[in-house]
Order: structure tokens, then C-alpha cells, then sequence
């Protein structure tokens, strides 16, 4: 499963790129509020930092502004991927886009069925909101095994990027799951390293290690 990191930090991206782990960014237009930065310039310096996809979100509402958008974002680097909610105007936006080259992640997906439009229009990703569906009393992963099932059944290529991610559990039940990709925060990003009997099995190692009086090199 593909990784991505779901943020505007460049700073912060530059530095987890250098992992080697990450395949890709999302943003959106909360996390560049967040960053409070230039979003072209921002969107300059992820892209030269993470050679993977990266989202970036348009914020009309009408198919015709929505393309101009998606272009004009897409000619900041080729690694761009227009980002163009799941309306009907984001549909046809998203279908427009890819039969002329353009990339398009759709976003804000809390059902089966608008991930079976999405693939129809052609999407290259589609995001369905884990977090946003649990916090709603629903279970959000039970809609990545039925998207997975729909695009199966049917060879559609549109990749399944696992969004609104809150913990590790939720990308290790994504990828269970059958998703292509997360997209999660810096911090779940970190605490995928962790888990506490590898720090108490290092430490014991080290320690051993040090009562020898050796040395490799």
C-alpha cells in the first residue's frame, strides 16, 4: 500500500520525504490555511521535495471553473494531481480532465455508490473519509471492503487512497482492507515506527552489547 502524507507543512514533508517512505501528498484548502503560506509556492516546494502525486484541491463549485483551476494547478509541476469533490460538477470536472491527460483525485467520498460515479468519470484516486464516517456512528471501513469489491468486480482502475485517517490501526485495517493507499497525518506517519517491546528489545540489545567491550568498527 502506498503511503501519503495528508499536509501543507513543506518543511515538515521535505524532512519525512528523506525516510524514503512516502510516495505522495494530499492537501486541502484547511491545511493550506493552516500553513499560512503562498499556496503556489507551497505547492512548489512539496512537489520538488516528494516526487510522488500530490493533491491539490480546486475551491470552485461550477465544472467550467473547476477545469480552469485544475490546469492552472496542474501547471505547477507534472507530479500535480487535481483534487475536485465528489458533486456532479466534480464529476464532470474530473471526467474532462482525464480524457485530457489530467489526473484527478475525488474527494469527500462517504459511500460505495459515489466511489462507483468517481470510477465511472474516470478518477485516478478516489478518497473515502474513514474518520469522518466513524465519528458519524458508521463504519468507515466497511466502506473500502465494498469499494474494493465494486472496483474488483468490475477491473476499474481507479485506486482506492484511504483518507480522514486517525491512527495506526486504521492504516493497518486499510490496507487489511484492500486500499491502495492512505493518506495520513504526520503523526500517524510517525507513530508507525513505534510499538514498545522494539524499544525495550533495542534497549536490551545495546545493553548486552556494551557489557562485550567491542566495537564493529
Amino acid at each position: 500500500m502506498q503511503i501519503f502524507i495528508d499536509s501543507a507543512d513543506a518543511a515538515e514533508l521535505k524532512t519525512l520525504a528523506q525516510t524514503g517512505l512516502v510516495d505522495g501528498v494530499t492537501t486541502n484548502p484547511s491545511l493550506v490555511a493552516k500553513a499560512g503560506r503562498d499556496f503556489f509556492e507551497t505547492l512548489r516546494e512539496i512537489c520538488a521535495a516528494v516526487p510522488g502525486p500530490i493533491s491539490a484541491e480546486v475551491v470552485a463549485q461550477d465544472c467550467e471553473t473547476m477545469i480552469k483551476e485544475g490546469l492552472k494547478l496542474r501547471a505547477v509541476a507534472p507530479n500535480i494531481v487535481v483534487k475536485v469533490p465528489l458533486t456532479p460538477e466534480g464529476l464532470k470536472a474530473c471526467k474532462y480532465l482525464e480524457d485530457n491527460g489530467h489526473p484527478t483525485n475525488v474527494t469527500l467520498c462517504f459511500s460505495a455508490v459515489q466511489a462507483l460515479m468517481a470510477a465511472k468519470a474516470g478518477a485516478t484516486f478516489v478518497s473515502p473519509f474513514i474518520g469522518r464516517l466513524d465519528d458519524n456512528g458508521q463504519d468507515g471501513m466497511e466502506l473500502i471492503r465494498e469499494i474494493r469489491a465494486i472496483f474488483d468486480n468490475y477491473d476499474y482502475p481507479t485506486s482506492i487512497l484511504a483518507a480522514s485517517i486517525r491512527t495506526a490501526g486504521h492504516v493497518r485495517d486499510a490496507a487489511i482492507a484492500g486500499a491502495d493507499c492512505a493518506t495520513i497525518p504526520p503523526t500517524v506517519f510517525k507513530s508507525l515506527y513505534k510499538h514498545v517491546l522494539t524499544d525495550m528489545g533495542l534497549e536490551a540489545f545495546l545493553k548486552d552489547w556494551k557489557s562485550t567491550g567491542q566495537s564493529i568498527l
